[in-house]
């Protein structure tokens, strides 16, 4: 039994239900319900009782319960011991189009007051932050949407106001373009799994201006699929006026009229850490934004 599997019981017994424990795990009902399944055939051992008014653990449950927070206790105990010891690592996700200032700062001053913290950074959309979260795989996030539930704390640390990439000429001018604008050409968008809350936020703005969203990625939209995508003409594509990435010249980033799409980065870490250097860390991430 793997860890993922016992913090996933915990939270159906404690919430009562898969949906309300789901939206605490940040993953689908289906996928958790899958789980539950999965982990009754492994013990071979009927653990929910379920009904119309949600799911009751049987005595096999709440024996499993007992033993599953035990357990939990001291896997988090353990991490916390050793994150007090020199030379400890602080596992940070990073989502693609980082605004390329925002950590270098931040970092700086968290090597200068624990220079034997080492930063292990991996690139990971927002859903899989967060999964890695509520599993213990992470120590700290940057997510493009607020966190749900109480298993997690998060500070905002970055707004941008998103521009166009287009072909050159595809829109007359050289200023601000307003979004209706745009209706008629094909939005290059991400995966809405990669960040669901974001997406359909981004997505309900793009149709209030009559833009068709069209069949929605699959797979990471990296920035050479953006640009390669958007050099075909008649398709449009979201960036900041930051972007990391050299323009071609066939394209030109445009800002929007009124500033219509805000994308917005969290710092997310698990409510129950107390680690200094995770602490220090988002409050020099926090004060740059403020």
């Amino acid at each position: 039994m793997e860890l993922r599997e016992m913090r996933a019981f915990v939270a159906v017994v404690e919430e009562g239900g898969l949906s309300a424990a789901a939206r605490r795990l940040h993953v689908s009902q289906p996928a958790l319900s899958q789980t539950m399944n999965a982990l009754e055939r492994e013990l071979d051992v009927r653990l929910l009782v379920r009904s119309s008014t949600g799911v009751r653990p049987t005595e096999a449950g709440m024996t499993l319960l007992t033993e599953a927070r035990a357990v939990l206790a001291r896997y988090d105990q353990a991490i916390a011991a050793l994150t007090r010891r020199a030379g400890t690592t602080l596992r940070l996700g990073i989502p693609l189009e980082l605004p390329e200032d925002l950590l270098s700062a931040a970092l700086a001053e968290l090597t200068s007051a624990f220079p034997d913290t080492k930063v292990q950074a991996r690139h990971l959309s927002t859903a899989a932050q967060l999964a890695a979260l509520t599993a213990g795989e992470l120590d700290v996030g940057l997510l493009r949407e607020h966190p749900i539930g109480q298993e997690l704390d998060a500070v905002l640390v970055a707004e941008e106001p998103l521009g166009v990439l287009l072909a050159v000429g595809e829109i007359d001018g050289t200023g601000s373009i307003r979004l209706d604008a745009l209706a008629g050409m094909d939005w290059v968008g991400f995966a809405r799994t990669e960040s669901p809350a974001w997406y359909d936020e981004i997505t309900a703005i793009l149709r209030s201006h009559g833009i068709d969203i069209g069949t929605p990625q699959d797979q990471p939209l990296i920035a050479d699929v953006k640009l390669a995508a958007v050099s075909a003409g008649r398709v449009f594509a979201l960036a900041p006026p930051k972007w990391s990435r050299p323009v071609p010249e066939s394209l030109e980033w445009r800002p929007l009229t009124g500033n219509p799409l805000i994308r917005r980065t969290w710092a997310a870490w698990p409510a129950a850490s107390r680690r200094r250097d995770l602490g220090h860390l988002v409050a020099a991430l926090e004060k740059q934004y403020l």
